[in-house]
C-alpha cells in the first residue's frame, strides 16, 4: 500500500510540474496579437487601453486575493475561538458599533476603490482622441469589409483563408495600419449584429446594422494582431476573424499606394458564398 501511494504521489507530482511546463513554455513562446497554447492570462498588450486593462485586472485580482484570504482567516479564528468546546459559554453581545460601522463602511470604501479606475478605464475606452486615420470596418455574414476614406475611399474584403496561420485566424486580405498612430474604427452590420473585437488592442465593439458605432486604438508595436467576430452570428461565426497588419509609415504609405490600384475598381475585391469561407 505504501509503494502504491508513493507511486501515486509521484505520478501526481509529475503530472502537475508537466501542466506547469507547458503553460510556462505556452505564456514564454506566445506570439504578439495571437492566442498560444495554455495561454492562462490576457494576451501581451499592444495598445495604451490594452495596457490599463491588463492593470485593471491585475489590481482586481490582487483586491480579491487579499479579501478571501481576510475571509479565510475570519472563518478560521470563529471555527477555532468560538466552538462549543473552547467556549462553552457564549457570549449574549447583540451589538457591536465599532463593528457594524466597519463592515458597511469597508466594502464602500473597496467599491469606490475599484469604481474610480473603473471609470476612468471605461472614459479611455469610450473617449476617441483626434484621429490620424480612420477606417470603417463592416460585418457580413461571414466576412469583413474594411474602408479607408481618408485614404483615396477604397474598400476591400477580408475573408478566411484556409491556407494561412494561425489557424482559423489568417485571411487573405489583411487591415494594414501604420504603428503608433490613433487608428478610429467606425464598425457597423450589414445584415445581423457581429461584433469587432481585438484582444491585444483591448477592443470589442458590436456591428449593429443600421447603427454606427466607434472604437480607437494605438497599435504601440508592429507585427500582426487578430481577433474574431465575438456575437453570435450565424453558422460561419467562428469563421469570420480579424487580421490587422501594423507597419511603419513608409510601409503604409507602399501599401496604400498600391492598395488603392488593386482595389479602385472593386473587381479584384472578394466576397463570401453560399460555399463557406473563400480559399
Amino acid at each position: 500500500m505504501r509503494m502504491s501511494m508513493g507511486r501515486m504521489g509521484r505520478h501526481l507530482l509529475g503530472l502537475a510540474v508537466v501542466g506547469l511546463t507547458l503553460a510556462t513554455s505556452g505564456a514564454a513562446f506566445a506570439e504578439l496579437g495571437q492566442p498560444a497554447p495554455w495561454e492562462w492570462k490576457l494576451q501581451e498588450s499592444g495598445s495604451p487601453v490594452m495596457d490599463n486593462i491588463v492593470w485593471f485586472h491585475d489590481f482586481l485580482a490582487v483586491l480579491i486575493t487579499v479579501i478571501t484570504l481576510f475571509v479565510l482567516a475570519l472563518l478560521v479564528i470563529v471555527v477555532v475561538k468560538f466552538n462549543a468546546r473552547a467556549n462553552p459559554v457564549p457570549s449574549r453581545t447583540t451589538h457591536n458599533t465599532l463593528i457594524e460601522v466597519a463592515w458597511t463602511l469597508v466594502p464602500v470604501l473597496i467599491l469606490v476603490g475599484i469604481a474610480v479606475p473603473s471609470f476612468r478605464l471605461l472614459f479611455l475606452e469610450l473617449d476617441v482622441p483626434k484621429a490620424d486615420l480612420t477606417i470603417k470596418a463592416t460585418g457580413k455574414q461571414w466576412y469583413w469589409s474594411y474602408a479607408y476614406p481618408d485614404n483615396g475611399k477604397f474598400e476591400f474584403d477580408s475573408l478566411m483563408a484556409q491556407d494561412k496561420q494561425p489557424r482559423l485566424l489568417g485571411v487573405d486580405n489583411e487591415m494594414v495600419v501604420p504603428v503608433n498612430k490613433v487608428i478610429r474604427v467606425q464598425v457597423t452590420g450589414a445584415d445581423v449584429i457581429h461584433a469587432f473585437a481585438l484582444p491585444a488592442f483591448g477592443v470589442k465593439i458590436d456591428a449593429i446594422p443600421g447603427r454606427l458605432n466607434e472604437t480607437w486604438f494605438k497599435a504601440t508595436k508592429t507585427g500582426m494582431y487578430y481577433g474574431q467576430c465575438s456575437e453570435l452570428c450565424g453558422k460561419d461565426h467562428a469563421f469570420m476573424p480579424i487580421a490587422i497588419r501594423v507597419v511603419n509609415d513608409q510601409e503604409f504609405a507602399s501599401w496604400v499606394d498600391a492598395a488603392k490600384k488593386k482595389y479602385a475598381s472593386g473587381g479584384t475585391s472578394t466576397y463570401a458564398s453560399a460555399a463557406g469561407p473563400a480559399q
